[in-house]
């Protein structure tokens, strides 16, 4: 079996098992059970004659191999969808951007740039969606998204080890803070110390990598009170009384009233920078268009670099 008779069908489940990182993500994405992802991608591992995926605890990662048919396979099918609009008698997506960003990066940033192209460039099209960095990145890798916002951490590494790199704008540089009740008494200062942290009640919120939510250079087990993804139903946890949580000061505008967003003081400062990911390739003119906006609201929301 040659490789130029991989269907069409497996090109797509290959894709969206690359982005997802998992078969099982990958078949609740797209209506499938398992066996019919592994069916699709067995057969797509027969036809390349090597294999094209890791298998792992953790879930899968591509292989050299599959990071080759990963890129071929996102332009095959963006070509095919696109002549399916064309004989459809759809608009030409030409100028269109695919934008993936993270959770906190929707309060102001995203919202903000989006804004500023739609005054300065009405005829490009952006359409975005949320995620974890971690799955940004592979959305990056599988050609899903042209530009990803991403959340970085110290040490501030690469967020993945594939190859080629990708290339990392820094977009802004902040301090973390902790989103407190107005009726807490650590609310009663301009700032929280440190100390004042230890045998708190935490609002958690899971990360693919890592436990958000808590502030990070506490010296004790914390007490997670509840645990949320959502960022609303966490700083309305936190207005009621429930917990406390991290917060990135962009999350400011979107305070729900309650809640109070103070710095710490009395231990190491917890940067986080905010960059802008893409693939090395030269970028399209809307998407370049797209970053430049990117910065800008950067620019107004947080500390540019």
């Amino acid at each position: 079996m040659a490789f130029s008779d991989a269907s069409l069908t497996a090109l797509r489940v290959f894709r969206e098992v690359a982005e997802r990182g998992t078969l099982t993500a990958a078949a609740a994405a797209l209506g499938y059970t398992q066996s019919a992802v592994s069916r699709q991608i067995a057969s797509l591992e027969r036809a390349a004659g090597t294999p094209l995926l890791e298998r792992r605890h953790d879930g899968v990662r591509l292989t050299p191999a599959g990071r080759i048919v990963v890129r071929r396979a996102a332009s095959v099918v963006d070509q095919v969808d696109a002549t399916a609009r064309e004989l459809a008698g759809l608009p030409d997506e030409h100028g269109t951007v695919r934008l993936g960003w993270f959770a906190s990066a929707g309060a102001a940033l995203v919202p903000r740039a989006l804004a500023t192209l739609r005054r300065t460039h009405p005829a490009i099209t952006v359409i975005s969606r949320e995620g974890s960095t971690p799955a940004l990145v592979r959305a990056l890798r599988a050609g899903t998204v042209d530009l990803a916002v991403l959340a970085s951490a110290p040490p501030f590494r690469p967020p993945d080890t594939e190859t080629p790199a990708l290339v990392l704008r820094t977009l802004t540089e902040r301090t973390l803070c902790v989103a407190v009740p107005t009726g807490h008494p650590l609310a009663r200062g301009e700032f929280i110390d440190a100390a004042d942290l230890n045998g708190q009640q935490w609002i958690a919120g899971s990360g693919e990598d890592r436990v958000l939510g808590v502030w990070p250079g506490l010296d004790e087990r914390p007490q997670i009170a509840h645990t949320a993804r959502d960022w609303l139903a966490k700083l309305q946890l936190v207005a009621a009384g429930f917990g406390l949580t991290t917060v990135p000061p962009v999350l400011t505008p979107a305070l729900p009233p309650g809640v109070r967003i103070l710095p710490v003081r009395g231990g190491p400062v917890e940067w986080r920078r905010v960059l802008l990911a893409r693939l090395p390739q030269a970028p399209t003119d809307p998407a370049a268009r797209l970053a430049d906006a990117l910065r800008a609201a950067a620019t107004e929301t947080g500390v540019p670099v």
